[in-house]
């Protein structure tokens, strides 16, 4: 057995323990206090930044509100069930994608919130869309007044975000000028990107969706400014998209579920597009009217099963009353009977 007396630690030799625990406990410090990403704060009614109670609602039971987060109140009492906020941002607009809310923020950023149990389920960032909600740069903009830069950046914020009810499956798109963006709302995946040709920008404003495609009109410009000609194209997700040439100032609107009606100035005839069929409606009377992919809505009369409208039909008599059938016709009454009926 070694005879050296055991071993006394000093203070010299508990530094180095010492430093390490400090830098361990610095570590758990730092990380407890790690900045939730994205910001995000989930908390109850009066309660800043705690979290909400594990109480489940139903989206149907809820009045949602943005500003300056996404505020919840029970629509039964009007009490506040719960709010969601992020640092440094701003909410602007709020759009329901099947049972799910979609809020867009003034910073660019999109997320996705389930209102029943308040589960922030997805962020996305949409490169180009804080500088168009802001407007930085565009000419008037050192004019306008705080009040009148909220209200554009709403504006904005309402055109740039379009929800397509597609059944079972809701997705959504996110249009800029110089982008637009198609996510899947189950987990906020990337499904499609696209830019427009160059001299051409994107009219989030003149933008529509129905239950099946978001139809995003583009206007090309020449070197002067001026604008020479348009087009529309059509985005969808379970399908290819599709494109149309248009003057550069065509309007469109929604009539139902999945037609567009598209017009194009006062010369050209208005016409109406089905994104379901993913195909123009035929106008009746037309050479492809038999052939046609979309009809319009009721269908067409065949002309050779209508009436002739040149040739009117005569109308039954009405002042003359109706022949008696039980009485015998004058014809089978006997000669004598007329002759005496004559001479009375």
């Amino acid at each position: 057995m070694s005879r050296k007396p055991l071993r006394v630690l000093t203070p010299r030799s508990i530094l180095p323990a010492l430093a390490v625990m400090l830098v361990l406990a610095a570590g758990a410090a730092a990380h407890a206090n790690k900045p939730v990403p994205f910001g995000d704060r989930v908390a109850g009614p009066g309660a800043e930044a705690t979290p909400v109670n594990s109480e489940s609602l139903r989206a149907a039971d809820l009045d949602l509100r943005v500003g300056p987060g996404l505020e919840a109140f029970h629509k039964q009492t009007g009490e506040q069930a719960w709010s969601y906020r992020r640092e440094g941002a701003e909410a602007l607009y709020l759009a329901m994608a099947g049972d799910n809310a979609i809020v867009v923020w003034d910073d660019g950023l999109v997320t996705s919130v389930r209102p029943g149990d308040h589960e922030v389920r997805w962020h996305r960032a949409v490169p180009g869309l804080a500088d168009w909600l802001r407007g930085d740069g565009e000419p008037g903009a050192d004019k306008r007044t705080d009040a009148q830069r909220k209200q554009l950046a709403k504006q904005r914020a309402a055109a740039a975000l379009h929800t397509v009810q597609r059944d079972g499956s809701p997705w959504l798109a996110l249009v800029t000028p110089n982008l637009t963006m198609g996510l899947r709302d189950a987990d906020g995946d990337l499904r499609y990107n696209d830019k427009p040709a160059n001299g051409c920008a994107y009219d989030p404003l003149r933008a529509v969706h129905t239950d099946y495609a978001v139809l995003i009109p583009r206007t090309c410009t020449n070197s002067g400014g001026q604008a020479v000609s348009g087009g529309l194209t059509g985005y969808r997700l379970d399908s290819n998209g599709w494109a149309m040439s248009t003057g550069p100032a065509a309007t469109l609107k929604v009539l139902d579920r999945s037609r567009v009606e598209i017009t194009d100035g006062p010369i050209v005839p208005a016409k109406v597009f089905d994104t379901k069929a993913a195909a123009p409606e035929t106008a009746c009377g037309t050479l492809d009217a038999p052939f046609a992919a979309v009809r319009p809505q009721g269908g067409c009369v065949d002309p050779a099963g209508a009436p002739a409208t040149d040739a009117p039909v005569p109308a039954p008599a009405t002042d003359a009353p109706a022949p008696a059938t039980d009485a015998p016709a004058a014809t089978d009454a006997p000669a004598g009977g007329q002759q005496a009926a004559a001479q009375q």
